[in-house]
């Protein structure tokens, strides 16, 4: 299916046209939802490996030797113990305590950081931190989207595919971690880290958009024997909803905070000021009024983003995100109720159209993978 006339394309375009990949407006992007099937695509992350274009993401780089105070400032989590070659998850709030963005904040090199923004918050998120960077004379902010493509390869079998293609020792590789200028099947990288969103091991290749082709067709012929299976935003999003992971625009956005969100381990309040810390410090002294939670149906039915969730016929709270989940073959879903509601096992309801659907509160993540091969 090819894509409408005004959406944007990314260098991977024509792989995803050449592997029947169909195609649907995402964020202004045209990019693939699938390629064979959702579920076949999700059980080849869970039990090999899965080869997704994510080079819709923006990459805004911050240099200057103000650069760390800027993110310092921008974010909610700690940098100051991130040295060369860390990869940092934070939420970037705004003067309300909600979220702007959530990013990854790659620390490069002295004065020199890539914050990774979601594709959808491109131009918001650089003109939000090139305001902020008008207190930081000595901090630059650019936006280098245009310029970088990324290539995202997970699953447990993410190493034995990439290993043969790069001199670099990937086992001894930590968790969160990045290193730059890395030849992978004769293609430089200016970027191979390893993180993900999927709940799975797995690696982020940067490179300049021209290469990014060739480098798709080698990891997809590298991991033909390793059951490596190109990947969409469709199973993406299930894989990342059973990991219990947040999607900006669903459970995050500018009237939910982090705290909320259950995200405290990335707010740290003591480090000094930044943008939302006033308002946290209040909801954390006052408690929060909404707790994001996960949810299991128990009868038959798939909870919707924006369906009501009821408690002895009460509304008290909303879903964020549902699905099929295939690895547990359930219905599973995300949502925000009262915290007084959020203990594992609690009994609630579901409104499906008309119908009161029965559910339970259950501990995120919803899946958690083996630690072997970290």
């Amino acid at each position: 299916m090819n894509a409408g006339p005004n959406l944007k394309k990314t260098p991977l375009y024509p792989c995803h046209l050449k592997y029947g990949g169909r195609i649907i407006d995402f964020a202004g992007w045209a990019l693939p939802v699938q390629f064979t099937s959702i579920i076949q695509e999700h059980r080849a992350v869970r039990s090999a490996a899965g080869l997704f274009d994510v080079s819709d993401m923006g990459e805004l780089e911050v240099t200057g030797d103000e650069a760390l105070a800027l993110l310092q400032y921008t974010v909610s989590a700690d940098l100051a113990r991130i040295g060369p070659g860390r990869v940092a998850y934070s939420p970037m709030c705004n003067h309300e305590g909600g979220v702007v963005d959530d990013i990854l904040i790659y620390a490069l090199s002295r004065g020199r950081f890539l914050a990774v923004v979601n594709a959808a918050n491109i131009e918001k998120d650089f003109r939000w931190m090139e305001a902020l960077a008008r207190r930081y004379p000595r901090a630059q902010v650019r936006n280098r989207s245009d310029e970088i493509a990324q290539l995202a390869l997970q699953g447990p079998r993410s190493l034995a595919i990439l290993q043969p293609l790069t001199p670099v020792n990937l086992g001894g590789m930590g968790y969160y971690r990045s290193i730059e200028q890395v030849d992978v099947a004769g293609i430089r990288c200016s970027i191979l880290s390893r993180t993900g969103y999927t709940g799975e091991d797995g690696f982020e290749l940067y490179c300049e958009p021209g290469d990014a082709p060739s480098l798709w067709e080698a990891l997809l012929e590298a991991g033909r024997a390793h059951g490596l299976a190109p990947a969409g935003l469709g199973c993406r999003d299930t894989l990342r909803l059973e990991a219990g992971m947040p999607l900006y625009g669903q459970e995050l956005d500018d009237r939910r905070s982090p705290i909320e969100a259950g995200l405290d381990r990335f707010v740290a309040l003591g480090k000094g000021p930044f943008v939302g810390r006033e308002a946290l410090v209040r909801q954390r002294e006052q408690g929060r009024s909404l707790a994001l939670v996960g949810l299991e149906m128990v009868e038959r039915g798939v909870p919707r983003t924006g369906y009501p969730i009821l408690r002895s016929g009460e509304e008290i709270g909303y879903v964020t995100s549902g699905t099929y989940a295939p690895a547990l073959d359930r219905h599973i879903g995300m949502g925000y109720v009262p915290p007084e509601f959020a203990a594992p096992g609690t009994a609630i309801d579901v409104k499906i159209r008309d119908r009161l659907v029965a559910a339970r509160i259950v501990r995120l993540p919803f899946y958690r993978r083996e630690e072997e091969g970290k």
